[in-house]
């Protein structure tokens, strides 16, 4: 049976922690391509001498070239400039929309049946950028934010809660930046209502804690950004589809009317499979939930127009 082909577009920390996760799971091959010449071909062949040490079998290979790339089954995009302490998603816009678009092209040129998975910040912004760049149907382009998001929500719940995280079930909406909605009425602790464990005080500061997950990491480490769970993340999606495991994840995707939105990659959960996203999952939200969602779509909607120039 063919393994499936997953190319890894950007080398550094993210792309090489998710090369890295990939070969370990032996999700399928690996192509890490990036434009620095020697990065992804020596970081591609010290992770594929990991290969006898760790049991695993996967091809890995590292390359400039996105001929190398030829019909990978899902790619993720990387590439980019990561965040500096003091530089918010949004002042990435245009740097990033340039380099996203342009990879976009190249590994759409290769691989003109794949699935996008695209990670570059500002995310929900970028997904749009790659949409456009490859003229893929929505199902094939997703943002990965909602994830990783919901990670750090779960993460925070568990600890404050003093529970195992594989017990905490929750999810977060919206962009991917300080307008998140973190749906606190659909968290449980093994089906328990979150209220049951911790107080609304409480609560609501792991709410503002998860919104501002991403630059505490940035604040720690002065230069660079996270990228252990951003990779992790990634990859729990790229398993749902080369699996076909129709997990129902939270995800940055173009809603076509869901929730009253149409044309803007928005986070919310959707059904992840062998054709990409395929199953929007829509919730019936309080009024509350929907204000806040509308509020994320148009910070996102601000950032489609500065790209546009309107």
């Amino acid at each position: 049976m063919k393994r499936p082909k997953i190319t890894i577009v950007g080398a550094g920390n993210v792309g090489a922690t998710a090369a890295h996760w990939i070969a370990s799971k032996e999700l399928g091959d690996v192509v890490l391509v990036d434009i620095m010449e020697g990065i992804p071909q020596g970081k591609a062949l010290d992770l594929l001498q990991s290969g006898p040490v760790e049991g695993f079998d996967c091809r890995v290979i590292g390359t400039n070239d996105y001929a190398a790339t030829e019909n990978s089954d899902v790619v993720v995009i990387t590439a980019g400039l990561p965040r500096k302490p003091g530089m918010s998603r949004d002042d990435l816009l245009k740097i990033n929309a340039k380099i996203v678009g342009e990879v976009t092209e190249k590994v759409v040129k290769y691989s003109p049946k794949s699935t996008l998975l695209v990670v570059s910040n500002p995310l929900d912004a970028m997904a749009y950028v790659a949409k456009k760049a490859s003229g893929f149907p929505r199902n094939r382009v997703i943002g990965m934010a909602g994830v990783l998001d919901s990670a750090r929500f779960k993460t925070f719940v568990a600890e404050a809660a003093n529970v195992s995280v594989e017990d905490v079930h929750g999810f977060v909406y919206g962009g991917h930046g300080d307008t998140m909605v973190p749906m606190t009425r659909f968290c449980s602790i093994s089906g328990v209502p979150l209220e049951t464990f911790l107080s609304k005080e409480k609560i609501d500061q792991i709410v503002e804690r998860t919104k501002n997950g991403g630059i505490e990491i940035v604040n720690y480490l002065k230069a660079g950004s996270a990228y252990y769970a951003p990779s992790a993340s990634v990859v729990q999606m790229v398993e749902a589809i080369v699996k076909d495991k129709k997990r129902v994840l939270p995800c940055a995707v173009e809603l076509d009317g869901e929730y009253g939105i149409k044309g803007l990659f928005v986070g919310v959960l959707a059904k992840l499979g062998t054709n990409g996203m395929e199953q929007v999952v829509e919730l019936q939200l309080n009024e509350t939930e929907k204000t806040l969602l509308n509020k994320s779509a148009d910070a996102v909607r601000g950032l489609i127009q500065v790209l546009e120039g309107n």
